[in-house]
């Protein structure tokens, strides 16, 4: 690809053993190994354009990881999207064919139309982090599924299962430790997790995951926090039409945690519960006002990280 003058926008399809480049406006794609020298090849491609605007790539499973990390340092203002986002911009243009040269294309146009923020990844501890939470939540699902098959397993194969469940105990406790060594090596970690832990009904785990996957904690508004994890309600309204409101997208994982502080909460933390006995007196469905305590939970914990602060009933 010849040097460009123009603004340029990129996207690039992810698979386990390619990377597919496309530039918005051309036909062309090319491809790359998705490995070590493929990569290093791309980053010299791209850092020789006069007018990189914006490249995009969808969250692929990790295996985006290693290409982001490289662009990034790279100072090249690259931006992982969710893939949904992108699937649903194709269908809007009717474009129903999938290969992979299409989808760098339609990455790239994407891009384009769009201009999805460019935000600068987290250091190289903060992404150690993240791939820790990731893990041991991958771990739980294993240990869960696991779990399920006691009852239904040939007796013969339960020392085998039981087994697997030791093995997957010891990593789980090994990989929480190592988190704990993590977070208190760095003071502005520590101090965070404290001033989290601090509210009435986040354990550690609920800090874990907040630090790890809302490092925008603490620096938007109430309302885009809420957007950003999925717990702003939004409008389905036409004509004289009222519907009712919805949450949507966002981020589950952050989500799946504050569900769990928040039925905590409703029991032992006092503004919590007096929020949630107030929705229900007032005739609010549980998931209603369940979603509520999750929004105000948000509120107090993005509160306590912006002020540096603890949590305080007064």
């Amino acid at each position: 690809m010849a040097q460009q003058t123009e603004d340029t926008f990129l996207g690039i399809d992810v698979s386990k053993t390619a990377l597919d480049l496309a530039r918005w406006g051309q036909k062309e794609v090319k491809q790359f190994a998705n490995d070590a020298d493929g990569i290093a090849a791309m980053v010299e491609m791209l850092s020789s354009e006069t007018a990189v605007t914006l490249i995009v790539v969808e969250a692929s499973g990790g295996f985006e990881r290693a290409m982001v990390t490289e662009l990034a340092a790279a100072s090249l203002p690259i931006v992982v999207v969710n893939p949904t986002r992108v699937r649903n911009f194709a269908r809007a243009k009717g474009q129903l064919a999938k290969t992979d040269k299409i989808d760098a294309r339609m990455i790239a146009d994407f891009g384009q139309a769009i201009r999805p923020e460019v935000r600068p990844l987290g250091s190289v501890e903060q992404q150690l982090i993240k791939a820790l939470v990731t893990r041991r939540r991958q771990l739980i699902d294993m240990q869960t599924a696991e779990k399920n098959r006691r009852t239904s397993i040939n007796p013969e194969l339960l020392p085998r299962l039981q087994n697997h469940l030791d093995w997957l105990a010891a990593e789980l406790a090994e990989i929480e430790e190592e988190l704990n060594d993590w977070i208190a090596q760095n003071v502005h970690w520590r101090e965070k997790r404290a001033g989290l832990e601090s509210v009435p009904g986040v354990g550690e785990i609920t800090a874990f995951t907040l630090l790890a996957e809302l490092p925008e904690l603490g620096t938007l508004s109430r309302q885009k926090i809420a957007a950003l994890v999925g717990l702003a309600p939004f409008n389905r309204d036409s004509g004289r039409f009222r519907g009712r409101r919805h949450i949507f997208g966002g981020r589950s994982d952050v989500r799946s945690v504050l569900y769990m502080a928040a039925l905590s909460g409703i029991r032992f933390n006092p503004v919590l519960k007096a929020f949630y006995d107030r929705l229900v007196a007032k005739g609010k469905l549980f998931k209603v006002a369940i979603t509520a305590c999750m929004r105000k939970l948000l509120t107090i914990l993005n509160a306590i990280v912006r002020d540096e602060t603890t949590w305080q009933t007064t």
